[in-house]
């Protein structure tokens, strides 16, 4: 239904099912599994606004390591509330991702912790591109592949994997127009840091574009496109609607784009698009489809 819109067949690798509810958890258990035995003894500490928060907390509880998060005040309480039922400590700081990234490096300083970054890592990167590997054994002769980014782990896990299997897949990524770290990097030659983000799609909102993922980008992702709040409010709405998929801002973004005509697909063509997550607040998510643009649209920097 909603492929023949755009005129192609479309596949949604749905993440949004995965264990705490997104992606985050495939780079979390590859980097927690390759801690040494010192530390696993220290603990782990990350920053993030909950996706990977909850991820790292599954993991590192799996493998019986203390998992310290750091996240924004402002924070959702379902993701605050299931970060501390998976067992991590969370401490709620700062009203951006910078100023949580700087108490994660203060407990590191203060408590001997191993900092785990939720995106610009290659382990964590690696982990994420496990969803490539799975949508290729699933699928044949995918034309496209639109990716959401936010500090752009996924998309560069999945573009290593994709173009080395597969050369001739596109890959396009998305971004909110607010929160468009990784698009600045590419116009500027160089990872940016973004003074603050405006968005709905608090799992896309990184603050920075990882200087790791940055490069993956730049080599072999086609083209990176932003799209608006209304936009993505749009596409979340449809993909409740018609395909029965909960999904979150930042895991309706790359389906939205797709449907605004943002994507360049040819009629026809074989197209996939990854609903990366679906921890959505439930009174959040009536305004945001209901006003098209949402309510949380002011808030600063976040990593997710």
């Amino acid at each position: 239904m909603l492929g023949a819109r755009v005129g192609v067949r479309l596949f949604h690798k749905c993440e949004n099912f995965q264990k705490t509810g997104s992606f985050k958890s495939r780079g979390a258990l590859n980097k927690v599994g390759d801690l040494g035995e010192d530390a696993r003894r220290r603990g782990v500490v990350t920053f993030s606004a909950g996706n990977h928060a909850q991820a790292l907390a599954w993991a590192a509880r799996a493998a019986n390591v203390a998992c310290t998060v750091v996240m924004p005040t402002w924070a959702t309480a379902t993701k605050v509330d299931a970060s501390r039922g998976y067992g991590a400590e969370v401490v709620l700081h700062g009203t951006s991702g910078i100023e949580a990234l700087a108490k994660a490096n203060e407990l590191v300083s203060q408590r001997g912790l191993v900092f785990v970054h939720p995106f610009d890592d290659e382990l964590i990167a690696a982990g994420q591109g496990t969803a490539a590997l799975e949508l290729l054994e699933q699928t044949e002769g995918l034309d496209v592949v639109v990716v959401p980014i936010g500090g752009g782990g996924l998309i560069a896990g999945i573009a290593t994997a994709v173009k080395g299997i597969s050369p001739r897949t596109r890959i396009y990524g998305i971004e909110p127009e607010g929160a468009a770290a990784m698009r600045a990097s590419l116009d500027a030659g160089r990872p940016v840091r973004l003074d603050a983000v405006k968005t709905i799609a608090d799992g896309l909102a990184a603050p920075m574009a990882g200087t790791l993922n940055y490069d993956v980008v730049r080599r072999l992702v086609d083209d990176v496109i932003l799209v608006s709040d209304a936009v993505i409010a749009d596409g979340l709405r449809e993909l409740v609607t018609y395909t029965k998929l909960l999904a979150e801002p930042a895991g309706a973004t790359a389906t939205a784009a797709l449907l605004s005509g943002a994507v360049p697909v040819k009629p026809g063509e074989r197209v996939a698009c990854i609903v990366s997550g679906g921890n959505v607040d439930l009174g959040r998510l009536v305004s945001e489809t209901r006003d098209g643009i949402g309510e949380r649209v002011g808030k600063p920097a976040t990593n997710d």
